[in-house]
């Protein structure tokens, strides 16, 4: 293949490249993957409503998110292990979103400490949480990224425990000895040997995750750090309402990537229900399925103030390292802008829900 002209073709292009375990680790679901082939087909579900007649001769992409301005209306996600894909791994990552002028979510799960991320670069960058049973070492990785000069906390809350990945158990899914849990290696809790049957990675999350968790653990963060914090996982108007009764000062309507529980809603359907819920309340992003520069649009329209991409960072990172990751923003970026200008819409702010038509009932109006 020539140089990949969208993300679907930098997936399959990774897909000959990374090892079939790992590929399967970045790309599978939970249960029979329903929720994962759905998070991409419900943006097709939503028609453009294009204006004509309109000067769209410069088109302008910037927004921002708490506070913190973006050059386009993208967010990297957290994804777990990402010297999977490239040696550079987390650092190739960061360097590709500073250039891109946005922000870089980095993963507790990261193969690289959080610190030296922090240090390849001068982006911008948010630290993603998992809360541990021992909360002494959540306590830690919370200081940690506020003292390394992490702007956010991301709190994943769809992930009590782990989702069946059926994928990850018929692979046996481990590290390889040379790549370890980084950010948890102080702690002792960097290691995930290999087990004889099913995932290792779905053992760790039952061994050292919290269930137990609830929404006093905003308080206990608070409590801990200065940073914002932003609920990831949001999917229903209850919770929505709860994170703005708790404080939060932004959501991300998330179903971690069909990863968790197989049969929800893919997000595009359920973000105008958050959106109605919040009001102008906190901000909200949203992720799952982003294949397209359309995509991000429509996102927009719904009420999204940006959105997070995952998946297609890690196949341009494992097909070209920090390169591939700046491509895939740039063909993301390229997208948005001619579908701004062709939709009649110059300006971030300009895109509202009048943008799009729904098809299946998904918009609250």
């Amino acid at each position: 293949m020539e140089q990949p002209l969208n993300l679907q073709e930098y997936e399959q292009l990774a897909r000959e490249r990374l090892p079939a375990m790992v590929y399967d680790y970045y790309a599978g679901g939970a249960g029979g993957e329903q929720t994962l082939r759905e998070n991409v087909e419900a943006w097709a579900r939503l028609r453009i409503r294009p204006r004509v007649l309109v000067n769209v001769g410069e088109r302008d992409l910037t927004t921002s998110v708490l506070g913190q301005a973006l050059a386009m209306p993208v967010l990297l996600a957290p994804c777990a292990f990402n010297t999977l894909a490239h040696p550079k791994g987390e650092l190739a990552v960061a360097r590709a979103a500073a250039a891109a002028g946005i922000i870089h979510v980095v993963s507790t799960a990261s193969t690289i400490r959080l610190e030296d991320v922090a240090a390849a670069s001068g982006g911008l960058r948010w630290f993603q949480l998992y809360c541990y049973r021992d909360r002494e070492v959540t306590r830690t990785l919370v200081k940690r990224a506020e003292a390394a000069g992490y702007s956010a906390l991301c709190l994943t809350a769809d992930m009590p425990i782990a989702g069946n990945r059926e994928r990850d158990a018929r692979n046996r899914f481990a590290l390889p000895e040379d790549t370890r849990w980084a950010n948890l290696e102080d702690a002792g809790l960097h290691q995930m040997p290999a087990l004889s049957e099913g995932s290792a990675l779905a053992r760790y999350f039952a061994d050292l995750l919290d269930p137990c968790i609830t929404w006093e653990l905003i308080a206990w963060l608070r409590e801990t750090t200065r940073l914002p914090i932003v609920v990831k996982g949001i999917l229903t108007h209850e919770d929505a309402s709860l994170a703005v009764e708790h404080g939060v000062d932004a959501i991300i309507v998330s179903n971690h990537g069909g990863r968790q529980l197989d049969g929800v809603a893919p997000t595009c359907e359920v973000l105008a229900e958050v959106v109605d819920a919040v009001g102008e309340k906190l901000k909200v992003l949203v992720d799952g399925g982003i294949r397209r520069g359309s995509d991000i649009f429509k996102a927009l329209a719904l009420g999204a103030r940006a959105v997070l991409i995952g998946r297609p960072y890690l196949w341009g990172l494992a097909v070209a390292g920090e390169a591939g990751v700046r491509r895939v923003l740039k063909l993301l970026r390229d997208e948005l802008s001619l579908t701004m200008g062709l939709a009649g819409r110059p300006t971030v702010a300009s895109i509202d829900r009048s943008a799009v038509r729904e098809l299946n009932g998904m918009l609250r109006r």
